[in-house]
This record gives C-alpha cells, structure tokens and sequence, in this order.
C-alpha cells in the first residue's frame, strides 16, 4: 500500500502547483528562543502512574513527520474509514520518500491546554465558559494516559494548573479564574504554546496536542503578533480549536483572528448563537478528537535546519474536505 500512495502522491506533484511556505518565520524578540519541535510526542507519565498499556507505543525519529487530520463531507459530518490511498500528500511542494503507517481512529494519548480568555470584556458570561471547560474535561480525559493544564489570560497569561490528570485539580483551575483587566490574546496563545505545548518535544511518543481557546479574538494589550503565536503553535505541533464568545449574528475582526488561528493549525472555530449553547461546541471538540487519522512519514530531501515546510493534503474523493496543519518546523541539528 505505501508504494501505491507513494506513487500517487509523485503524479498528484506533477498535477497540483502549491505555492512554497514561507522560511524560517521570526520568533518575537521580547520571549526566549523556542526549540522547534520535532513531531507530537511526550514523555513518560506522571510519578506512581501506571503506564496505560492500551495506547499504542510508537517509536519514531527526528526525521519522521507525525501527521494527525480530520475529514469531514460538505455538512461537517465527519467521514470514517478511509484508507491510505484516498489520499494524497505533498510535503515541501515533493512526495514524501516513504509512509511508516497510516490509522484511522486513533487513540493516542492527549495533551490539552484549556486557554480562557478572562478579561473585563466577557465578565458577563464568564461563568458559562467556566462550566462548560469543566464539562468538556470530565468527559473527555482519560486518567491513565490523558493531561490538561489551565491557563486564564487578560493582560498577562496566568496558569491556575498545571499539567496533570487530576479532574479535581483541573476543576478548581477553571474555578480559580477570575474576570478584569484589558485582553493579551496573541501573548497567551504564544506562551501556552512555549512554556506548555512544546514539553516533551526531544521524546519518542506520539501524542496528540491540542489547544482549546475560549475567547472573543479581540486583543488591545499583546506584543507578541498574531502570526507570531500561530508559528509558536505550529512548533509546538499543537491543533487550535476555538470558541467564539461573540454572541451577535455579525463576525467581527475578533471573529477572524480566531479562524486563522484555528485553521493555520488543523483546526476549526465554532460560533455557539449562545452562551447556553457554549457546551455543544465542547462536545464537537470532543467528537472531533475521537474521530481522526494519523499518518506517519519520512519526507524527501529532509533537512535538521529548523525550516518551515509546508503540507499539503487532499482527499481524492473530492466530496471530502481534509482538516490539517499548514506546515511544520523542522528540527534545528
């Protein structure tokens, strides 16, 4: 089957033009240097902590890319049981030299960071936001292989709890959150990803890294850029998912710096009509995370210099839509 793909994907090179990423993007100046990471991994589990021997152990190199993608049809509705040759891939504009292996419905541990935006401007509904993060986690970590922190951001970006498996610990996290002050989004998305995200990044296990964002997108006290936290995301191999708190029937520049975001990194942005509805867009956070495929490949003309690569990756069924990240740091030798 991989010299099938592998061939596919050579034709799919000659017949598809995709316009090279952009290089070597610039980390902001103000934060220390982050490592690029090398695909989605973690290391060992928590002291006392058995290991959960039902996950899949996966041992992979630094020059493997660890690819984790949604399909969905025209309605959203996600698409299960495709094979390897329904797809297509290009990495860096070339075919990949060789695919390690191909799943479906995967059950890779997760590392979630539940990022709330609690500034002045969402005092009103802060306390849905709270219960619906606390709901989210209850249903959708498991205790022998799953972690989440919790961070909360207005000015500055504030962790209530740190990494661990504990519902309980995670629960008064959420509940430590207290409203003010102005909005540092950008800043909070790039230190969530830098200080948390990118942990066990020089590890040999394959997680899947995912940052839930609550927030309405809008940002008056950053000094970090927004396409400076969506690089700092992409190194630390980390899907955006974000829900809008703006509750009125227009999309405003908020709105849009949320959609970026989320898209950049394989992600989505959900726009609950209420702040009583906040908790189904948790839940289709949670189905999406139950209902995705892994690829694992080795690319062509692979380089340790810590460039941006770009990907590129299709269903051949054009009925379908495949969800994943735009690209990816290379690790720097």
């Amino acid at each position: 089957m991989i010299g099938k793909f592998t061939g596919f994907v050579c034709l799919a090179l000659l017949a598809v033009a995709v316009p090279r990423a952009q290089q070597t993007p610039a980390t902001p100046a103000q934060s220390p240097a982050a490592t690029p990471a090398a695909p989605q991994q973690t290391g060992a589990p928590p002291a006392g902590q058995q290991p959960d021997e039902s996950v899949p152990k996966i041992v992979i190199t630094a020059n493997e890319v660890n690819l984790i993608f949604t399909v969905t049809d025209k309605h959203g509705h996600y698409i299960p049981n495709l094979q390897q040759s329904d797809f297509a891939l290009l990495d860096d504009q070339k075919a990949p030299a060789k695919v390690n292996y191909f799943r479906q419905q995967i059950n890779l541990p997760l590392r979630v960071g539940i990022v709330i935006d609690a500034s002045t401007s969402i005092r009103s509904r802060f306390q849905f936001e709270q219960q619906s993060a606390i709901e989210f986690l209850l249903q959708i970590l498991k205790a022998k292989s799953d972690r989440a922190f919790v961070m909360g951001f207005d000015v500055t970006p504030t962790v209530t709890q740190d990494w661990t498996n504990n519902i309980d610990g995670l629960e008064t996290g959420v509940n430590r959150l207290k409203p003010g002050g102005g909005t540092a989004l950008y800043d909070a998305v790039y230190t969530a990803c830098r200080d948390k995200l990118l942990e066990g990044a020089r590890d040999r296990e394959p997680v899947r890294k995912a940052m839930v964002l609550l927030s309405d997108g809008d940002d008056n006290q950053s000094r970090v850029r927004p396409d400076e936290a969506i690089k700092e995301c992409q190194r630390a191999e980390t899907i955006i998912y974000a829900i809008s708190t703006n509750w009125t029937p227009s999309r405003g520049k908020g709105d849009k710096v949320l959609t970026d975001m989320a898209e950049a990194t394989g992600g989505t942005v959900f726009f609950p009509p209420s702040v009583e509805e906040m908790s189904a867009s948790f839940k289709n956070i949670e189905e999406e995370l139950r209902s995705q495929y892994a690829l694992n490949y080795t690319p062509a003309d692979f380089k340790n210099d810590g460039a941006f690569r770009s990907i590129y990756l299709y269903c051949n069924d054009r009925r379908y839509q495949v969800r994943a990240k735009k690209g990816y740091f290379a690790p720097r030798q």
